[in-house]
């Protein structure tokens, strides 16, 4: 739906922690999430997990979904690098849903059709090129993410966030998030139609002002 469109609905927010949340982590990102899920729409979480082995994960995983799940978030599971099954930890876990960032096709399209019950299949990693983008959506993905930190703590280029969140929200039904690194980057990202805008961890785990004040942001967007 075109961004100029006065009837769209107000964007929500999504949250991501940190690459490579662990256990000594859990109960300061869990208040952490508590705090951010009650300062705004907040309507998903994705947790970057550090590898570990499957029944680590599982209860990593249900020691910080509540917090989310309880302010009416849904929880997705991001572990880069893992070979096990994220849809088992997903499951186990309690969470609502898998995220992967550069997944090829036959991967998202074995995982749509393994994630039942309703439970939600996003993926990320989709900038590069527009025509990666319209692959991961035809797989059947009720999401694709465009921009947020890189690994290695590197941000992508801001304008090109921009850019490819408008141009997907104008042409295609599949929803998208489009990731703020920045403060600054919240009330651009809010006017490009993408239903989600989600903030780095920089934005929201220190203090839940940074919430409020990407909320008052989406609220006048459109």
């Amino acid at each position: 739906m075109p961004a100029s469109d006065a009837a769209a609905p107000r964007p929500r927010l999504a949250l991501l922690t940190p690459y490579g949340l662990g256990p000594s982590e859990a109960e300061a990102t869990a208040a952490a999430l508590d705090a951010a899920c009650a300062a705004g729409d907040v309507a998903a979480v994705i947790l970057r997990l550090a590898v570990a082995d499957e029944r680590s994960l599982v209860t990593l995983v249900k020691r910080l979904a509540p917090p989310a799940q309880e302010r009416g978030a849904a929880v997705l599971v991001s572990v880069p690098g893992f070979t096990g099954d994220v849809v088992s930890v997903a499951a186990r876990g309690g969470a609502d849903g898998v995220h992967l960032d550069r997944a090829d096709e036959e991967t998202l399209r074995d995982l749509r059709g393994r994630l039942r019950d309703g439970r939600i299949l996003g993926t990320g990693g989709v900038l590069a090129s527009r025509d990666a983008a319209m692959v991961a959506g035809e797989t059947g993905v009720d999401y694709l993410m465009f921009g947020g930190l890189f690994p290695d703590g590197v941000a992508p280029d801001a304008e090109e966030v921009r850019e490819r969140a408008t141009w997907w929200a104008e042409i295609f039904e599949t929803p998208c998030i489009a990731v703020a690194t920045t403060a600054e980057d919240v009330a651009a990202l809010a006017g490009t139609g993408a239903e989600f805008v989600g903030l780095e961890s920089v934005l929201w785990r220190d203090d839940p002002e940074g919430v409020r004040t990407a909320q008052a942001q989406l609220d006048t967007a459109r």
